[in-house]
This record gives C-alpha cells, sequence and structure tokens, in this order.
C-alpha cells in the first residue's frame, strides 16, 4: 500500500490550492480525482468560468456554436494548466481513479481499468463537491431531453425551446444566457415569490427586465410530468388549477445542488454526515476523524469557489500558522448572480433589516442615473445601500446594474473594515466608472 502525507480526494479549488502550498514546503501529496474533464474542480471546468465565458459572448452576439469553441478552449487551457501545478512538482502525484473510504485514513481507488489501488494518508482532506439535485418529477430523469447544470453548458446545438425547472439563482443564470443566444426559454417554478431573498422593488425590477427579454415565467405551479416524443420533451404543469403542456427541444433541471458524498463510502469511518450529506465540521473545518478534513461544497452551506479558497485558508493557519483563522469569522460574504446586468449583494437587505428590527438609513440610485451604465448600454437596475444611522458603517448593500460583481467587493471591503459609508461617497474615482456611482448614492 502507498502512503502519502497529504492525500487530497477531489481537485476542487480549496483542495488543488492546499495541494500546490504542501508540495511547495516539500510534503507528500496525492490528488485522486475521477474525471479527467474535473482537474482544477468545478469552477474552472463546470461551473463560474465556463458559463460566465458563455454569458459574456451571448451578451456580445456571439453564436452559439463559436462561443461554445471559445469556452472549451479555454477551460481545456486552464485544466491543463491545473493539472501541471499539481503534477510537475517532485512530491506531487495526480491519480485518475474514483475513491471510497474503507477506513478513517485508507481509501480504494478504482482505476479507469477497473484495478483496484489502496492508498493511506496521514491527512486527508474532502474536497468533492456537490452534484445536481434532480426533482423527483414523473419521467424527468428518464427523460433523454434532460440536462442539469453541467450538462447545460456541453451542448453543441442551441436548444430552440427551453424549460428550466427553477427559478432560483441557478436558474435564472441559464434562463438569461440561454435567451441571449436566441433559445425560446419557460421558467417553472413551485414558489409564488420569485428570487424572494431579495427586497422586493429589486426583484420586481429584474423579473420585469427579464420577462422583457423574452423569457416566460410561470410561478407557483407544480410539475405533473415529463414525458419524451421523437423530438421534443412534453412538460405538464398544473397553474391556477388548470392543466398545461409546453413543449421543449431539452428540459433544464435547476433546483440546486447537494455535496457529493454518497459514494465516498463514508459508512466504514467515523466521519459523520449530516440528512442531505454534508460533511459535519468544526469551526475549524475539521471532520468527527482524526486529521480529516472537507473543504469546500461537500461540507454543505455556500457553494462558492472563494468559500473554498477560504477554506484553504483556514485549514493552513492550523497546519503551518497559529489557528488565527475559522469559519465564525466569515460574515461578509459577496455574492454575484450573472444575469444581464448582474445581481449582487453583500451584509443585510432591506427586508432582513426590517425582520431583525435593526435601524437603518437607505441610500438608493436607479442606474440610469450612471454614465458608465449609459456608455456601456444598458441603464437597467438599482443601487441600494444600508448605513447604520449612528455609526454611519454600512449594514449591507445591494446592485442590481452592469459591473455590480466589481463594485459589490469594494463595498465588502469597506464592511469589512468597519469604514463610514462616507470614506466611499467622498473618494475619488476614476471616470467613466460604475465604482463613482458611490458618490452619488451616499449623497
Amino acid at each position: 500500500m502507498n502512503k502519502y502525507e497529504n492525500i487530497i480526494v477531489g481537485f476542487g479549488k480549496g483542495g488543488k490550492t492546499l495541494a500546490k502550498t504542501l508540495t511547495a514546503k516539500g510534503q507528500s501529496v496525492l490528488v485522486i480525482e475521477k474525471s479527467k474533464r474535473m482537474y482544477g474542480g468545478t469552477c474552472i471546468n463546470i461551473g463560474c468560468i465556463p458559463s460566465k465565458s458563455l454569458i459574456l459572448n451571448g451578451e456580445k452576439k456571439m453564436s452559439f456554436s463559436t462561443a461554445i469553441e471559445h469556452k472549451e478552449k479555454l477551460i481545456g487551457m486552464l485544466r491543463n494548466k491545473n493539472y501541471h501545478m499539481i503534477s510537475d512538482e517532485a512530491t506531487g502525484e495526480v491519480l485518475d481513479g474514483t475513491a471510497k473510504f474503507v477506513a478513517d485514513h485508507i481509501l480504494e481507488v478504482t482505476l479507469p481499468d477497473g484495478s483496484i489501488k489502496q492508498v493511506e494518508g496521514e491527512r486527508i482532506f474532502i474536497n468533492t463537491g456537490a452534484v445536481p439535485v434532480i426533482p423527483p418529477i414523473v419521467g424527468l430523469r428518464e427523460s433523454t431531453y434532460l440536462l442539469d447544470s453541467t450538462s447545460a453548458m456541453d451542448q453543441e446545438k442551441l436548444p430552440d425551446n427551453l424549460v428550466i425547472i427553477g427559478a432560483g439563482y441557478i436558474g435564472l443564470e441559464f434562463a438569461s444566457m440561454f435567451n441571449s443566444y436566441g433559445s425560446k426559454v419557460t421558467v417553472l417554478d413551485a414558489s409564488t415569490d420569485f428570487i424572494s431573498r431579495e427586497d422586493d422593488d429589486v426583484s420586481e425590477l429584474i423579473y420585469n427586465d427579464l420577462v422583457e427579454a423574452g423569457i416566460e415565467f410561470h410561478l407557483g405551479v407544480s410539475i405533473d410530468k415529463v414525458k419524451d416524443h421523437a423530438d421534443f420533451a412534453e412538460v405538464t404543469y398544473t397553474e391556477n388549477g388548470e392543466k398545461k403542456i409546453v413543449k421543449a427541444n431539452k428540459v433544464l433541471a435547476a433546483t440546486g445542488r447537494k455535496p457529493n458524498t454518497s459514494e465516498l463510502g463514508l459508512e466504514n469511518t467515523s466521519i459523520q454526515v449530516t440528512d442531505r450529506g454534508a460533511i459535519v465540521v468544526d469551526d475549524f473545518l475539521r471532520t468527527t476523524a482524526d486529521d480529516v478534513w472537507a473543504i469546500g461544497d461537500v461540507k454543505g452551506g455556500l457553494q462558492f469557489t472563494y468559500i473554498s479558497l477560504d477554506d484553504y485558508r483556514i485549514i493552513l493557519s492550523q497546519l503551518f500558522g497559529e489557528e488565527e483563522r475559522k469559519v465564525s469569522d466569515r460574515v461578509v460574504v459577496p455574492y454575484s448572480v450573472f444575469i444581464t446586468p448582474p445581481l449582487s449583494n453583500v451584509g443585510l437587505t432591506e427586508k432582513e433589516a426590517q425582520k431583525r428590527n435593526i435601524d437603518y438609513k437607505i441610500f438608493k440610485l436607479m442606474a440610469a442615473g450612471v454614465p458608465k451604465a449609459q456608455v456601456l448600454e444598458d441603464a437597467r437596475g438599482v443601487f441600494k445601500i444600508l448605513v447604520d444611522p449612528k455609526t454611519e458603517q454600512i449594514l449591507g448593500a445591494t446592485i442590481y446594474a452592469e459591473e455590480s460583481h466589481e463594485v459589490i467587493n469594494l463595498i465588502a471591503l469597506a464592511i469589512k473594515a468597519n469604514l463610514p459609508y462616507t470614506m466611499l461617497r467622498d473618494t475619488i474615482y476614476t471616470h467613466p466608472t460604475m465604482s463613482e456611482s458611490l458618490n452619488d448614492v451616499l449623497k
């Protein structure tokens, strides 16, 4: 049996970054990855990078087939770079195969040829990410027209008619993206509330803009079944008590993702999981087994690649620091939804502040008032910033506007640094930029 100081199961963001650091310190590292198309992890191969490439090129009115070629070239380059980032190190090794625990620190790896190799690690880091959830709708899982968030980006041909099940953030990104290439997109969702986490005025703006762009929504519906025909799928749903049918070339299930643990053999270990299959960790990402950690989506919680990267920092502070970083310190976490224009948030929304009876002052500016938005020829959207009237510190911000994903990081930094909102208001920004909107919105 081969023994290693460190074994990392899965090639995700946090794990690969940790592997690079450990090999740089001369420690032996084995990274096990079951798919050659996943070197580098979810973000590079099936997540943020390919989806944002397709979204951007859709906005540029590039043809779908050309955009797919661009996407494949991009992720192919990144995948190769990530593989060699580990394999080229003197103490690094990448093993293709499917790993299964047989004990807390021993794994059996089924290789591509069917043979089995057993390996042992002094430390083990589980970094297997998450997998799409397919809802239990009659005929959906069996449908030859079914797509998930991964296969949706591997289509060689643009679907003329696309039905998306789920009006959450993932569903909206795909709806916006496929619509930009010319697909007729219909979104079905069981909830009557549209992106209910957001403030009602923001949700209404986004809904109206997406409808204006040509996307059709049916909210508060129950999806009864999916039936395949020779050239299309028939999706039957009930809306206001009435049975309705929509035909589609593809049906995309965008109903969330769950931790990828079902085939890890964790029942053979002392590693505990939740009812949803998430690995239980403490404030330092340690599992219930000694010297075994979980990184990224596999432990549940926020599914962002930058969370996985911060997981790496937390583990690094234990191995080589003074355990100065921990999960509970992670309170200022921005996010972006890459519809067109993008939606970004950090901290409290107005809805959350009201629910928690937190006193606030609100600053609001429509994106049409920002010169750069006019230059970009998309003046849709709004800026909303909540401020504590006593301390003048920023409580939260929601930006639905072009380049919001850049501006939100500036606001997140101000919150993290406990800066008064006047610091952002009075800063001199370059022109024309979306960040200079902070001069106006915070007046």
